[in-house]
């Protein structure tokens, strides 16, 4: 069964919510900017259970709140597909507007890419396999930019993301160097919890 959980977007201002929470960098102060909803692309990602969720919970901990119209799909084994891509619409219709939305998905091929392959062909709608955290991250991190552009760095996150680390290993670039990330995920909170918005899915075998 597929149900949403959750409820509306908490902490809107006048039309507009962060695109990045504010957080401390080298003593400094930075605020969150703020962008209209209507300038940011809805995300919806779908993936095998519980992977959806977990990516989803990873970037609440990095950004110290969850980013607006992040939408997810848990996909189990049992699920009947015809009723996830019938709800998967019914997302895209929720987390879209003007700039589009970008949906991630886990494994070429598998049920969860086969139900996202389904969106490709809504307008403004771009759909990329392989998801992993780094990009996702680059997904929030650009979603304000034009959706071709936003496809290209989720698309180089995802890339970069997968290294080989030994001991040899040269040391990697900060990880904020591209603004991406806060300084201190861990404590930052955004202002007024505005980040935390957006409906959460789940396809589960209890039936819940």
């Amino acid at each position: 069964m597929i149900r949403p959980l959750g409820g509306p977007i908490p902490g809107e201002f006048d039309g507009l919510l962060p695109c990045a929470p504010a957080h401390q960098k080298h003593g400094r102060d930075f605020r969150a900017f703020f962008c209209s909803k209507a300038d940011m692309a809805g995300i919806l990602i779908i993936a095998h259970a519980p992977f959806a969720s977990a990516l989803r919970e990873c970037v609440s901990h990095i950004y110290g709140g969850l980013p607006a119209r992040i939408g997810v799909i848990d996909v189990s084994a049992d699920c009947d597909p015809a009723q996830v891509v019938a709800f998967a619409h019914a997302e895209i219709d929720r987390l879209k507007e003007e700039n589009g939305a970008l949906v991630l998905t886990d494994m070429y091929g598998a049920t969860p890419a086969n139900i996202a392959g389904r969106l490709a062909s809504i307008p403004d709608v771009r759909v990329l396999a392989g998801v992993n955290l780094p990009m996702l991250v680059r997904a929030v991190c650009y979603r304000a930019t034009p959706l071709d552009v936003l496809v290209d760095k989720a698309l180089a996150g995802a890339s970069k993301g997968i290294q080989a680390v030994g001991p040899a290993t040269p040391a990697a670039a900060s990880a904020d160097a591209d603004g991406c990330f806060p300084a201190s995920p861990s404590t930052d909170k955004a202002p007024l919890e505005t980040c935390k918005a957006g409906a959460e899915t789940v396809c589960n075998r209890s039936g819940a």
